[in-house]
C-alpha cells in the first residue's frame, strides 16, 4: 500500500512523518490513520508537529498499514515476540506474528537474542502489516560474541542502521541511564531488571565511562531521520517490584529521556517514551503525570504496570489491571504482558492471551476518556445478549473464538445458536428472559 506513497517521496531531504507536519504537510499515512481513528486530519497533523502523536512508518516496510500512537488516538497495545538463545525457531515467530495480528496487537516488538537474528527479524517484517520494533541492544551484543566489554560505538551504529534498513520502524534505546544513577540501584530491592539497561550499567562499570548510547545519540538520531525509524526511550531503571517503583533512580532517569526527547525533536525524530514495570495502583495515576510533565507531553508507552509481585503465571491479569488505570490516565500504547512473564519465553498461545487481557484493558481505557463511540461495540454486544444472538456476540466479543468455544462446551449443536438460554441458567432460569416475558405482559403499564 505505501509503495507509491514512499516513491513520490524519495527526493525528499527529510522524510519523517514530524517533518511533514511541521511543514503543514498531510502525507497519506496520515490521512490513512485519520480514516481508521475516524479523527480530522488537521488533528492528526497538529498532534505529529506538537510530538503528541507519532506514527511509527518506515520508509523500507512497504506492506506496514499505518497506525497512530497518542493521547487523541485510541489507546494501543504491543505484543513482544522473539526467539531466545534457548528456543530459536522462524516459523514459530512467523507464527506469533499472525496470532499478533489476528487478535488485535497494534505494534509488534521483535526481542529476538540468540541465532539467526536478522534471518528472524526480515522474517517478521515481511509477514507484518503493523510497525515492528525492537531493543538494537539485543543484536549488538551477538555481534560482539555476547562480551559487553567489546562494544563499540561503531558496532552499535552498524547493527542500528542495519535494523532501520530492515525496516524496523521503532528502536527501544536505553539512552537515558547514566552512569551518576548507579549509586541509586544500590538502595533497590531488585537492582536493574531491563535487559538493555544491566548490560549497559555492565559496559558503564567495567570502563567508568558514560553510556554510549547517550554518547552516540545524535548519530543515533541522524539514522532515524533518515529512515523515519521513530525512538521509544526505554526505561533501563524502570521498577521490577512494587518496593522499588517511583523511587530516585526511576525518576531521574524519565527527566534525561525529556532532555533527550526535545534533541529529537530538533532534527523531526519522532518520540514515545517507556513507562514502569511494577507499581502499586495508587502510585499510577501520579506516573502518568509526572512523564506528561518531565517528557513534554510525548505519547507514553507502559509496560503494565504489574500491581502485585506475587500473580506469577497470572501476570497478565496483575498488569492488564494497572494498564486500564494507566490508559484511563493517559498511556498511549500499552505493551501487553503474558501469563509466562518471569517464567519463560511466551509461546503463541501465550500471546493470545497477553494480547486480549490487554485488549480488554485498552478499550476499558478509552471508555473512560470517553474516546468518541468507544462504547458503540459494548451497546451492539448489549443487544446481542438480550436478543440471543449467539453467533453475533462471537463476532462482536474481542475474542470470539474463546467465546465460541466455551459456549459450545455444553451446547455444541447448531440448534442451540438460537436458543433462548444458555447452559448456566437454562431454559426456565434465564433473566433475560423472564425480564422479556415481563415486559410483555406488563411492559405498558410500567412505561405509564
Amino acid at each position: 500500500m505505501r509503495k507509491d506513497w514512499v516513491e513520490k517521496r524519495k527526493n525528499d531531504k527529510v522524510k519523517t512523518q514530524m517533518y511533514y507536519a511541521r511543514a503543514g504537510i498531510i502525507t497519506e499515512e496520515m490521512k490513512y490513520v485519520a480514516e481508521v481513528e475516524d479523527l480530522d486530519e488537521e488533528l492528526i497533523r497538529s498532534e505529529i508537529a506538537r510530538g503528541r502523536m507519532i506514527i511509527p512508518a518506515n520508509i523500507e516496510h512497504l506492506n506496514l498499514k499505518p497506525m497512530a500512537i497518542g493521547i487523541a488516538a485510541k489507546c494501543k497495545i504491543n505484543a513482544n515476540i522473539g526467539s531466545s538463545a534457548l528456543a530459536s525457531d522462524i516459523a514459530g515467530e512467523v507464527e506469533k506474528v499472525r496470532i499478533s495480528e489476528k487478535y488485535g496487537a497494534d505494534t509488534i516488538m521483535d526481542l529476538s537474542t540468540g541465532n539467526d537474528i536478522d534471518k528472524t527479524r526480515i522474517a517478521i517484517i515481511d509477514a507484518s502489516s503493523v510497525p515492528i520494533g525492537t531493543v538494537p541492544m539485543y543484536h549488538i551484543l551477538e555481534e560482539v560474541g555476547n562480551k559487553i566489554e567489546d562494544l563499540t560505538i561503531e558496532i552499535m551504529l552498524e547493527v542500528i542502521e542495519r535494523q532501520a534498513k530492515q525496516g524496523v520502524s521503532y528502536f527501544t534505546i536505553h539512552a537515558g541511564f547514566l552512569l551518576q544513577f548507579m549509586p541509586e540501584i544500590a538502595k533497590r530491592k531488585m537492582g536493574i531488571v531491563s535487559r538493555g539497561g544491566s548490560l549497559m550499567a555492565a559496559w558503564m562499570m567495567h570502563y567508568h565511562k558514560e553510556n554510549p548510547f547517550y554518547t552516540a545519540y545524535d548519530e543515533i538520531l541522524d539514522i532515524c531521520q533518515k529512515y523515519d525509524v521513530a525512538l521509544s526511550l526505554g526505561d533501563s531503571l524502570r521498577p521490577g517490584c512494587l518496593f522499588d517503583a517511583s523511587d530516585n533512580a526511576q525518576l531521574g532517569e524519565l527527566k534525561i529521556l525529556g532532555d533527550l526527547t526535545l534533541r529529537a525533536w530538533e532534527k523531526d525524530v519522532q518520540i514515545m517514551i517507556e513507562g514502569p514495570g511494577h507499581v502499586p495502583l495508587n502510585q499510577i495515576e501520579r506516573n502518568m503525570k509526572i512523564e506528561r510533565d518531565y517528557c513534554h507531553e510525548a505519547p507514553f508507552y507502559i509496560l503494565g504496570p504489574l500491581v502485585t509481585d506475587i500473580a506469577a503465571g497470572y501476570d497478565h491479569i496483575s498488569s492488564a489491571i494497572g494498564a486500564a488505570v494507566g490508559g484511563w490516565h493517559g498511556a498511549s500504547m500499552l505493551c501487553y504482558v503474558t501469563p509466562k512473564e518471569h517464567l519463560g519465553l511466551p509461546n503463541a498461545q501465550d500471546v493470545r492471551e497477553g494480547i486480549i487481557a490487554y485488549k480488554i484493558a485498552a478499550h476499558a481505557a478509552d471508555i473512560a476518556r470517553g474516546r468518541k463511540d468507544a462504547m458503540k461495540i459494548d451497546n451492539e454486544m448489549s443487544d446481542a445478549r438480550y436478543s440471543f444472538d449467539w453467533n453475533r456476540q462471537f463476532e462482536l466479543a474481542l475474542d470470539g473464538d474463546r467465546a465460541r468455544e466455551y459456549h459450545d462446551e455444553t451446547l455444541p449443536q447448531e440448534v442451540f445458536k438460537e436458543a433462548e438460554f444458555c447452559s448456566m441458567c437454562g431454559p426456565k432460569f434465564c433473566s433475560y428472559k423472564i425480564t422479556q416475558t415481563i415486559m410483555e405482559k406488563h411492559g405498558e403499564s410500567l412505561k405509564s
